[in-house]
């Protein structure tokens, strides 16, 4: 056996129980990469709030993940209303014990050229996309601050939070405008000693974009606009929240994490 061998692979089984014991909510869980992040949580030892509009879909995760052995317990969560949103937080607390991570992942989109874009559509998105990453942030650190505790939040962005695509602008708005507020908690919370990153995925394979791989031409567009020449999926992106929400990453906060395969790389020409 090599020299080294046995400390890396001790390094990588803690590794694969970074949140044991820690309590993790999340939004939009119930489906897509919110799912999968639940899943992913509760693997590594995290004590999982599984947070969705649909409490049957929430409730569906949490039982996959008791199955398997995990702690969750499922929650409906209105992100766009605040009081929906801090009873969540306060339920949370309540039946895992503690707060330690924030995942909002919650989000539609819609694809409407913008002048034909409705304004009550227009604030749907906004609403939910941008205010619902807001009021659970804010739910959360309130509650954090007042205990004298650290954690970390993670939102979901986009590569459409840095880019723009066409007939997306109350999506790409409501992205850019995530970017934003992760740096802004980021710069007022740090001190708190609350982290505040977010992931920025390319095309991603869910439920919400499950269209595009019918579409034999269409998908092949998609593989087409990523270096790697496909597209990701949902359990790659929940690592990569993983990887920013874990402890052993204290010193990074404020970042964007760009997961897209390359697409915001730049163009093959």
């Amino acid at each position: 056996m090599p020299l080294g061998a046995a400390p890396r692979r001790r390094m990588r089984e803690e590794n694969d129980m970074r949140f044991q014991d820690r309590a993790v909510l999340v939004t939009g869980g119930g489906s897509g990469i919110g799912q999968q992040v639940c899943y992913a949580a509760a693997k590594e030892g995290g004590r999982v709030a599984v947070g969705d509009l649909d409490p049957e879909r929430a409730e569906t995760t949490a039982a996959e993940i008791r199955q398997r052995g995990g702690e969750a317990q499922a929650f409906r969560i209105d992100v766009a209303q605040p009081a929906s949103v801090n009873a969540f937080v306060e339920a949370a607390e309540t039946t895992l014990g503690r707060l330690d991570v924030l995942v909002n992942s919650a989000g539609m989109r819609e694809i409407v050229p913008v002048l034909d874009l409705s304004f009550e559509e227009w604030q749907r998105i906004i609403t939910v996309n941008l205010t619902g990453t807001f009021l659970p942030s804010q739910a959360f650190a309130r509650k954090l601050v007042a205990a004298g505790k650290t954690g970390s939040i993670v939102n979901l962005a986009s590569t459409l939070g840095l880019m723009a695509a066409p007939n997306r602008a109350a999506y790409t708005a409501s992205k850019h405008g995530v970017v934003g507020l992760t740096k802004e908690m980021a710069l007022e919370l740090g001190e708190k000693g609350i982290r505040v990153n977010a992931v920025a995925p390319g095309v991603t394979r869910t439920a919400m974009t499950e269209r595009y791989f019918q579409d034999p031409v269409y998908s092949e567009v998609v593989r087409g606009i990523h270096a790697l020449g496909r597209w990701g999926e949902a359990d790659e992106i929940a690592r990569a929240i993983m990887f920013l929400a874990a402890e052993e990453n204290g010193f990074v906060t404020g970042s964007i994490l760009t997961v897209d395969g390359g697409w915001t790389t730049g163009k093959k020409m």
